[in-house]
């Protein structure tokens, strides 16, 4: 054998040796269970980057709080941590309160504006606000509109019927809608719920439609009343030091895949959403879905007490992102 053959061989086989290169690894904090439609929509992407990229990226999900606490997802993502975490839109409460300008009750109902949102200013603007709390915005996934209030001895229909009902409220904010229609609101997590309807400690419940089939309030409420009070997103986001080391074409592979799951997830919520009602009206409730007039009646009480309370806790921005939801 030559010198050159020689110097061939050892190469190729030096070549043969090298370990394959190991993915790059984008781990990703959430608090829904297996169970949520949320992780299906999850589960889409990780294929989806893994197709993309040639299996160059893999999205490791960590669901149920595995990782961390809902509210610990964002500091572990700005130092480093973690890659990447999924957050519902108002849980930023007063770090980023802009956020929150989707729950004023049927600000961002109609599903044709939702569609539109992942590439209006709208969604550029708070993507800017998350930036600047030090994340890298990823995607933006739409999990409900259809929101639930359920009662144990009479229907919630008209505005009239909150008077003095003891319910589940969301958070300070939209608490003060509830109050305006003269209910008593107790904010409480989803988990705690339906024990507190079974002891006669709340009145009324108030979730997705979706969350009222899982958690069984069939058992413990008789009537539902169905409308697009609250909108709500998971988001995810990443860790602006690891997205910035991605290889351009691994980023661009990431971007698609979340543009993708955000369409994914109008269709999946939707379909859920109707599920979830049927599902409901199979276990004994009474539901009513609401007519235009109805939610006209409930808007005419409940928006501008919320309002008012979004814009005095985001001075600054909150005029300016209710500017820019009204334009889609």
């Amino acid at each position: 054998m030559t010198v050159f053959a020689r110097i061939a061989a050892v190469a190729a086989f030096a070549l043969s040796t090298v370990a394959p290169a190991q993915p790059v690894v984008m781990r990703i904090s959430h608090q829904v269970p297996p169970a949520h439609h949320m992780t299906k929509l999850l589960e889409g992407f990780a294929a989806d980057v893994k197709s993309r990229t040639q299996g160059g990226v893999e999205v490791q999900l960590f669901g149920s709080e595995q990782l961390a606490k809902a509210a610990e997802n964002f500091p572990q993502v700005a130092r480093g941590t973690i890659e990447a975490a999924m957050s519902v839109n108002f849980q930023w409460g007063t770090t980023i309160p802009e956020m929150s300008a989707t729950l004023i009750p049927y600000a961002m109902g109609d599903l044709e504006r939702i569609k539109r949102f992942p590439t209006s200013e709208a969604r550029k603007f708070l993507d800017g606000k998350l930036a600047q709390r030090g994340v890298h915005s990823v995607a933006w996934l739409y999990i409900t509109r259809q929101t639930i209030v359920t009662s144990g001895k009479k229907p919630i229909v008209a505005p009239g019927d909150f008077k003095g009902v003891k319910i589940r409220g969301l958070n300070s904010m939209t608490d003060q809608g509830l109050a305006a229609a003269g209910a008593a609101p107790s904010a409480m997590p989803g988990s705690e719920v339906y024990q507190a309807l079974q002891s006669g400690v709340l009145d009324a419940g108030l979730t997705d439609v979706s969350a009222a089939y899982s958690r069984k309030y069939y058992e413990v409420q008789k009537f539902g009343t169905v409308g697009p009070v609250f909108t709500i997103y998971f988001h995810m986001y990443a860790n602006p030091a690891w997205w910035a080391k991605l290889k351009p074409e691994h980023r661009q592979a990431i971007e698609a895949a979340a543009a993708k799951a955000e369409s994914d997830a109008i269709v999946l919520t939707e379909a859920t959403a109707e599920a979830a009602v049927r599902d409901l009206k199979a276990k004994g409730m009474t539901l009513s879905v609401q007519s235009p007039q109805e939610q006209a009646a409930w808007r005419a009480v409940m928006e501008q007490p919320v309002r008012e309370v979004f814009l005095k806790s985001a001075p600054e921005g909150g005029p300016k992102i209710l500017e820019l939801l009204g334009r889609i």
